[in-house]
């Protein structure tokens, strides 16, 4: 029988992997996601990457989504006049809102948001945590900290402010723009950078509607604080950390990693681990053993997806990390343990119509081993519902537009396909027997469970779960 992967792939593009025959040996070699990193590249480069993934996506047959992920707000340190500053542990420096930059007393830090967050207590981190400040007081205007790690301070460095939660928007001006091309060439998820609150998501909602799902990034200490609502009003979660790595110290990050999976799947959202997981993989064509363990234990914690950034956008192997990901998920999913864990980590407090009815499909599926479970969904709502419940079984979801099925592509265990409107469970049954045989999931005679609502076609009603035959 064909192979099935549970947890998705996201694959950053770049100028490694911006051609159609790579995008296509990406798209073949496992990767469900395509990402691009509003960071980088022009609006120009990613419309041409998108008309491309479409066009691989239609030889392929089957859909491709797209995240299109929002650089997000940037703090920085202003210039300065000499170049540098040196800096010694211990040595008193003035930040300063309209500072000249001629001195170690007149820093320039253009952001009137961290002197109005900022207090003695408060840390700063600049250059990705290579600097770092005590803050020892602060006004409207200037702040003076001790420097705890010194070195060389370079103008335009990032900075990280650690202790409190800034007052400003997750969208800045360039974000505002991005997304309305995002939204323009047809992006399926937007992700949201630096979120520190759920009022970040509400902002961002606002902007898009249900037109597209949100995926917010948790890389602030802040947003920890307030991680269920955050997970709550988003669509998916990302645990990027990168930026949280230099937010919090390094030993700390795996705790939150586990506890940000172990939230997500309490309220039932997919969620993707991302950053540095086949690091060496930009410049060598194997990843470290501590590298596919990182991989195979995000997997194992009950991750939705796994994330390439770098190793897919602009490393030397792109179509090998891609590769090399797919057999370490694969070989996990062949564990009987990592079945076990998944077990435990459920959540059963979910507990409306369609929750239950979901439930009951991951029960048919571990008492009767169905070929293929199959979910016909109008919004996606089931299919993400039916992922949360980890079936041991693919799970064919039938869809009514290209657009629900590509946003579809991200959740566990899910294979979206477009089916067009249904107006019966004969209807269902008959296309979904076609679809488990050709993919190969199944064979004629063989046991399917299927859900959908009833009336067909009215989102939110899911209400039928049905066991049938597999049709010749």
């Amino acid at each position: 029988m064909y192979e099935h992967r549970y947890a998705k792939i996201i694959a950053t593009l770049g100028p490694a992997s911006s051609d159609k025959a790579t995008i296509r040996e990406l798209a073949t070699a496992g990767a469900n996601i395509f990402r691009l990193n509003f960071s980088h590249g022009s609006h120009a480069d990613h419309q041409l990457r998108m008309d491309t993934i479409r066009e691989v996506e239609a030889e392929l047959g089957r859909p491709l989504a797209v995240l299109a992920d929002l650089q997000g707000p940037k703090l920085r340190i202003g210039m300065l006049a000499p170049g540098h500053f040196d800096l010694q542990e211990n040595q008193e420096i003035t930040f300063s809102l309209d500072g000249t930059g001629t001195e170690i007393s007149s820093i320039p830090l253009p952001h009137p948001e961290i002197f109005n967050a900022a207090k003695p207590g408060v840390i700063l981190l600049v250059d990705d945590g290579k600097m770092r400040f005590d803050v020892l007081s602060a006004d409207a205007g200037r702040i003076t900290a001790r420097t705890v790690i010194g070195g060389r301070l370079l103008p335009r460095k990032g900075v990280s402010v650690i202790g409190a939660t800034l007052p400003m928007s997750a969208l800045t001006p360039k974000d505002r723009a991005d997304l309305k091309i995002a939204l323009d060439i047809g992006a399926d998820w937007i992700a949201l950078s630096f979120v520190q609150r759920p009022e970040d998501i509400d902002e961002l909602r606002e902007l898009v509607g249900t037109s597209v799902r949100i995926m917010a990034k948790i890389e602030k200490p802040s947003a920890l604080d307030c991680l269920d609502s955050i997970v709550e009003k988003s669509d998916a979660i990302m645990v990027a950390r990168g930026d949280l790595g230099v937010e919090m110290p390094p030993e700390v990050v795996p705790r939150m990693q586990r506890r940000i999976l172990r939230t997500c799947r309490r309220y039932g959202k997919p969620v993707v681990v991302a950053t540095q997981m086949l690091e060496s993989m930009i410049t060598a064509a194997t990843p470290t053993r501590a590298e596919a363990s990182d991989v195979a234990t995000a997997i194992y914690a009950g991750a939705d997806a796994v994330m390439l950034s770098a190793e897919t956008a602009s490393g030397h192997y792109p179509v090998q990390a891609v590769a090399m990901m797919a057999n370490i998920v694969s070989d996990v999913e062949s564990d009987d343990d990592f079945w076990s864990g998944l077990e435990s980590g459920r959540d059963a407090g979910r507990s409306d119509v369609s929750d239950v009815i979901c439930a009951a499909l991951r029960q048919a599926a571990k008492a009767l081993q169905p070929a293929a479970i199959v979910a016909y969904t109008t919004t996606g709502n089931t299919g993400f519902r039916a992922a949360a419940e980890r079936p041991r079984a693919p799970i064919l979801c039938l869809a009514p537009s290209i657009e629900v099925a590509r946003r579809l592509c991200l959740a566990w265990g899910l294979r979206p396909r477009v089916a067009g409107a249904m107006n019966a469970m004969t209807d269902v049954v008959q296309l979904a027997s076609r679809i488990v045989v050709e993919e190969r999931l199944g064979a004629a005679g063989q046991i399917m469970a299927l859900t959908a609502g009833q009336p067909f076609g009215i989102a939110g009603t899911t209400n039928v779960l049905r066991i049938e035959r597999i049709l010749a």
